[in-house]
């Protein structure tokens, strides 16, 4: 399916929360790459810290500016959510702020790397979490290499607000960068305004709505049982039907070739027991 990246304009809409529902949810191999310049949260809070040594993005760009050994390096930094049966992969995010300037200069190099990764054998979806474009080296190329770019955002008129200025500057960008259009889409958080009325007001389609639901909402950040009948994760389970029809639409419109696939053998370290 290439690469879905979730972002968001400000404050805590739910970036990383929607984009783990989605992922535990997901009915394709799936990797989750936590893209946020800010930094990654799901080792120390889904998963509770409880893996040994440093993983993740992090450490790949550390290795690709001395090594050039993306390549080889990046299944060995990934932790498997599903284990053993590496169907949903984590790509951690970085937890040392100066990790940050070694991934900032290789947005796209990550970019090009996980739009191959559907040519995979076996292929791999892509679901990137890019947290707030509101920081200092924001994943730019990611969003312009991304089939659907998915801005989330809560329902409430100060946010809706905020996420108004967001899209204008997504689509200056992806213009000015000859993306061709038709990739982003709202995904709203909560309650509040109607999705009619929030497409209309921000000329954006919303693409699906998810529920407030804190009690998953706090196993997603803090760790704990996942249940699969809880309002979220139902909602976020539903996601992947809208995304996917969206970008055969696309694929459709601009002619994009299917994807041939190409051997690949993946390892990723088997993620914790979460009780």
């Amino acid at each position: 399916m290439a690469i879905i990246a979730l972002v968001s304009a400000k404050g805590s809409p739910g970036v990383t929360t929607s984009a783990l529902a989605a992922a535990l949810s997901w009915h394709r191999r799936l990797v989750l790459a936590e893209c946020d310049p800010a930094g990654g949260s799901i080792l120390a809070g889904y998963l509770g810290g409880a893996l040994d040594g440093p993983r993740g993005i992090g450490e790949l760009a550390v290795g690709e500016l001395r090594d050039g050994n993306l390549d080889t390096a990046f299944w060995s930094q990934l932790v498997d959510l599903d284990a053993p049966k590496r169907e949903r992969l984590l790509l951690p995010g970085v937890v040392d702020p100066a990790q940050a300037g070694s991934v900032t200069p290789l947005w796209q190099r990550f970019a090009d790397f996980f739009a191959g990764l559907e040519q995979g054998l076996p292929p791999y979806d892509v679901l990137v979490d890019c947290g707030r474009l509101q920081v200092a080296g924001p994943p730019w190329p990611v969003l312009r290499a991304a089939a659907v770019v998915l801005l989330v955002t809560r329902a409430q008129l100060p946010d809706l607000s905020a996420t108004r200025a967001t899209i204008r500057a997504v689509e200056r960008d992806l213009a000015e960068h000859r993306v061709p259009p038709g990739a982003l889409r709202l995904l709203v958080v909560g309650d509040g305004h109607g999705n009619s009325e929030i497409s209309k007001a921000l000329r954006v389609p919303v693409i699906a709505r998810l529920p407030y639901d804190p009690r998953t909402a706090a196993v997603l950040s803090l760790g704990g049982t996942v249940r699969a009948g809880r309002p979220l994760m139902r909602a976020a389970g539903a996601l992947e039907v809208p995304i996917r029809a969206l970008l055969e639409r696309r694929r459709a419109r601009l002619a994009w070739p299917v994807p041939q696939t190409t051997p690949q053998a993946p390892v990723a370290q088997e993620a914790p027991h979460v009780s």
